[in-house]
């Protein structure tokens, strides 16, 4: 049984859009990035070269678009990380810090409590607010400073 080229981006599109859907079930933004980056790259793919080899272009531009999208958003989620980091390291305990990613236009506002020891390690508890979409999301973490003075948070 032969697969005809609409047959097949049928097939991709919709495998695509399952991954899309299920992205925002705790995907960050990286992985966000690659889904959409994988869908454009797919349906730009399927139009170049020849008509016999349009299907191996659809699976190259996916892969390739899948790989961009996630550098992307990655270094969204870089720059949202270094300005956490940044709030843990130096503001005082109870001052809000905010910043709006320039990428995504999404505001955030951190406020630290105060740092303690625990098992070896300097800890601070943190609220974050993210107005996302125009959605407000707030969440109440933990974070420990690693040996470098970067912050990672554990919950």
């Amino acid at each position: 049984m032969k697969i005809r080229r609409n047959q097949y981006m049928a097939v991709v599109v919709a495998v695509l859009f399952m991954a899309v859907a299920f992205s925002g079930c705790g995907g960050g933004k990286a992985q966000q990035g690659a889904v959409i980056g994988g869908l454009g790259g797919a349906a730009v793919g399927s139009q170049l070269g020849p008509e016999e080899d349009r299907r191996k272009s659809a699976l190259i531009g996916a892969g390739l678009g899948a790989v961009l999208g996630y550098l992307i958003g990655n270094e969204w989620d870089k720059y949202d990380q270094r300005r956490l980091n940044h709030t843990l390291e130096t503001a005082p305990s109870g001052r809000t810090t905010e910043w709006v990613n320039p990428d995504t236009g999404s505001r955030y506002m951190a406020t630290p409590e105060p740092a303690y020891e625990h098992d070896g390690r300097v800890y601070r508890d943190v609220e974050i607010d993210g107005y996302v979409d125009g959605r407000r999301e707030t969440v109440h973490a933990k974070a420990y400073r690693n040996p470098d003075g970067t912050w990672q948070l554990v919950q």
